[in-house]
């Protein structure tokens, strides 16, 4: 068989639209979401990836997720905010340092403690998980 027997033509590799279009947005749903990674962010800043003006005009161009239509699918809510905070060079710059990142990453921590104790969130109906809310004796 030769070469030129085995190459496909234009046509042949042209993909389904639907099924470009569904990659593409797997791919980016992916990959913002792994925005909500401190750590992540801190990799990216340290290899300088965040200076790179691609990069950034790419950031910009992933703000559509935070539009209803997207963000429904987003799993990870602080990947959003994260997205927002890249925006800004100042937040770019200042997570190449190791204090940043753990500081954005106690903030994440902390939220995700405390979320259901903010004004207006209810939690009735919740199950109580504390022993004495629930008035389960400890065994010990």
């Amino acid at each position: 068989m030769m070469a030129s027997d085995t190459a496909q033509s234009p046509q042949a590799t042209t993909e389904d639209p639907r099924a470009t279009n569904r990659d593409k947005f797997e791919l980016e749903l992916e990959f913002v979401q792994s925005l909500a990674n401190p750590y992540y962010l801190h990799s990216l800043a340290q290899q300088n990836i965040l200076d790179q003006p691609a990069f950034i005009n790419y950031l910009q161009y992933l703000m559509y997720w935070k539009e209803k239509d997207y963000a429904r699918f987003i799993h990870y809510p602080h990947a959003l905010h994260h997205l927002d905070l890249l925006q800004h060079a100042q937040f770019r710059s200042e997570m190449k340092k190791d204090e940043w990142r753990d500081i954005l990453n106690q903030k994440q921590y902390d939220h995700w403690r405390t979320w259901r104790d903010y004004p207006g969130i209810s939690t009735a109906g919740a199950t109580p998980t504390d022993p004495q809310e629930t008035g389960v004796q400890s065994s010990h």
